[in-house]
């Protein structure tokens, strides 16, 4: 019986008459209401979706889904986790731990996946893109050749290679009885002192270096140029701009309501000047480029979309760019629809 369901029986017992006058815990969850919440999947399979997925399929959903995060090819992007790679470095002082070198059931992959992906758009996608997904992750670390079929029914013949790199947690009966009694508040140990420290984390922004910047950026920083017209929009562009953009929202927002997130909010601005928003702690390398006379041209909106860390040396933003220059001029179309 999954977690959930365990929960789910609980509180059913806990709401029958006997308790809810006492608790007042409302009614037991109705059947549908648990199945629709009960999408665990177990490392033996139990719990999958009847489905298939290939790894050429997968390779091309993963380019369309997960590259932006995570690379072509699974080696990650920027801060964003690697999924692949890493073979024989647990041991190391500085280990990659992947699908493939570290991951002990193939379940948690296809459930993290099915649950919670692609970011800021989770579960989005269908049984048969997760399972494509999932066989091009496991090719991605050589552990499938390129024409394995990943489905429900093949699920349980896949092995990760730290299948029995865990143990079980025994804690309980091992180490319970010594945290029974009253915790320690003051005084608990006798000398304090720093024994480690972090290492290898690969945060530091670069010196901005302005004779890389490329030639649409020079284009962009006119100072005290005025917005430009937007030309009339296309609305079928428009709506294509809006698919695109769900790339986008886990960090901004646009409309009446929109807020500063991760990202600030984008009303208004095509043709506008960079680092306007108020309330949003933009980057230095960014404010800089604003204080040059940086205007948000659809020109610039596509440099920087199509390359972010290029057009803007040190920018805070992850996001790696958008490969198809259909999709550039369609999310510059569905963000000019916004206006101020």
């Amino acid at each position: 019986m999954s977690k959930f369901l365990k929960v789910a029986a609980a509180f059913a017992v806990l709401s029958t008459p006997a308790f809810a006058d006492t608790f007042g815990l409302g009614r037991p969850a109705l059947p549908e209401e648990i199945a629709a919440w009960d999408k665990d999947v177990s490392p033996d399979g139990t719990g999958l979706p009847e489905g298939s997925g290939d790894v050429f399929t997968g390779e091309e959903v993963f380019a369309d889904q997960c590259a932006v995060c995570h690379g072509d090819f699974a080696e990650g992007v920027g801060n964003w986790p690697k999924l692949a790679g890493g073979m024989d470095t647990l041991a190391d002082k500085d280990p990659l731990k992947t699908v493939g070198s570290y991951w002990p059931y193939l379940s948690t992959t296809w459930d993290y996946v099915n649950r919670s992906m692609p970011f800021g758009n989770a579960q989005s996608l269908e049984p048969d893109d997760v399972y494509a997904i999932v066989a091009y992750i496991l090719y991605s670390n050589d552990l499938v050749d390129d024409d394995f079929v990943l489905s429900n029914e093949t699920f349980s013949d896949v092995v990760l290679p730290n299948h029995d790199g865990f143990i079980l947690d025994d804690r309980m009966e091992t180490e319970h009885s010594k945290w029974v009694g009253e915790p320690c508040m003051e005084n608990c140990k006798e000398n304090v002192e720093v024994t480690m420290r972090a290492m290898v984390l690969d945060v530091t922004p670069e010196e901005v270096d302005e004779a890389d910047n490329s030639a649409a950026l020079e284009e962009a920083k006119v100072a005290d140029a005025p917005a430009e017209d937007i030309a009339e929009i296309d609305p079928e562009l428009v709506a294509s701009g809006e698919k695109v953009f769900k790339k986008c929202k886990a960090c901004h927002q646009v409309g009446d309501d929109a807020k500063n997130k991760t990202g600030p909010i984008l009303n208004g601005i095509v043709g506008h000047p960079a680092g306007a928003i108020e309330g949003f702690k933009y980057s230095k390398p960014l404010l800089a480029l604003a204080d040059e006379g940086l205007i948000w041209t659809e020109e610039a909106l596509a440099a920087f979309l199509a390359k972010p860390k290029s057009f803007i040396k040190g920018t805070k933003m992850s996001f790696a760019g958008l490969r198809k220059e259909s999709d550039i001029e369609a999310v510059t179309a569905y963000l000019a629809s916004f206006g101020n």
